[in-house]
């Protein structure tokens, strides 16, 4: 890792995708392996380095896969890249960028339906694009402005818009629309709030993220005003929510139990279930939470009081 980013560890940043047959695993390298589910054989790996001559990104393989049907979309090999999920072939590359310090993208794609067409949403370091799902054709494009190309989260989706921010930039709501044959965007409105790294949830009409500036805050998706702003937490939080509850587990190892609240911060719980680092993205199923830590795995239990 570069020097200052290094503090921020060297592992894994990609999360791997479950099929419920095969799960796929980005590594560091720019590596894509399969990886039989009950056996833990590897199937395939696509050495995105060799095969289509880009460079070692400089941070790493992070984008975390995407299934759909019978392939898989990532954005790797300084691009976003089709292959069958079968046999790890690729399909189709789009989207190439020069790689290495400021290429290689950090966000993760997305499948949505935007101005009527389904499509895969991509962020690179520089823009937002809409892409087709069959050809890797560009339908549309918007420039991100962001710190050294820091464009981290995953862009959220609410209808045709686009929500995102960037590092020591702004956070936009942009509108993708039709216009004769061709996809267009424009900006329903932009404000002061610099994102990071966290992807933000959308609950009732409004967006609850982590900043820069290690606050969360509460934007209000329609007008883009901000609601509110927290104290000070760590430095990553990764948001899961079910209903008007959200949980985030901080990069120092602290879960947080936050009520979607629009008109105040309001931490209902919290506990410390790590003495070190966990930057890994929760993973929730029934009433079950797992945690990568360093060194494990953790599954943690809960139970409604009574």
């Amino acid at each position: 890792m570069p020097f200052f980013a290094a503090s921020n560890g060297s592992w894994i940043r990609s999360t791997p995708a479950y099929d419920g047959k095969n799960l796929y695993v980005g590594g560091m390298r720019d590596v894509l392996v399969c990886i039989e589910g009950q056996s833990g054989r590897e199937i395939w790996r696509v050495d995105f380095v060799k095969q289509l001559d880009a460079p070692v990104p400089s941070f790493g393989f992070v984008c975390s896969p995407l299934i759909d049907g019978d392939h898989i979309y990532v954005q790797a090999g300084a691009s976003t890249v089709k292959l069958d999920k079968k046999t790890g072939k690729v399909i189709w590359r789009t989207l190439k960028d020069g790689g290495g310090m400021f290429g290689s993208a950090f966000s993760s794609p997305i499948i949505a339906t935007l101005a009527g067409k389904r499509q895969l949403v991509v962020q690179t370091r520089k823009m937002l694009a809409g892409t087709d799902l069959e050809t890797g054709k560009v339908l549309w494009t918007q420039n991100v402005p962001a710190f050294r190309g820091m464009n981290i989260l995953t862009p959220i989706i609410v209808g045709d818009n686009v929500f995102t921010s960037s590092y020591r930039n702004k956070t936009w709501l942009y509108n993708i629309y039709k216009s004769g044959d061709n996809y267009r965007v424009r900006t329903t409105w932009s404000n002061t709030t610099q994102g990071y790294m966290s992807t933000p949830v959308v609950i009732g009409g409004h967006v609850y993220m982590h900043l820069q500036n290690r606050r969360f805050a509460c934007l209000d998706l329609e007008k883009g005003e901000r609601k509110w702003q927290s104290d000070t937490f760590g430095k990553y939080a990764s948001l899961v929510f079910q209903d008007n509850r959200i949980l985030a587990l901080s990069c120092d190892g602290r879960l947080l139990l936050i009520r979607a609240n629009p008109d105040k911060f309001e931490l209902v719980d919290e506990m410390k279930i790590d003495g070190k680092q966990t930057w890994a993205h929760l993973g929730v199923s029934g009433n079950e939470l797992f945690v990568r830590e360093l060194g494990a795995l953790a599954v943690y239990r809960w139970e409604d009081k009574k």
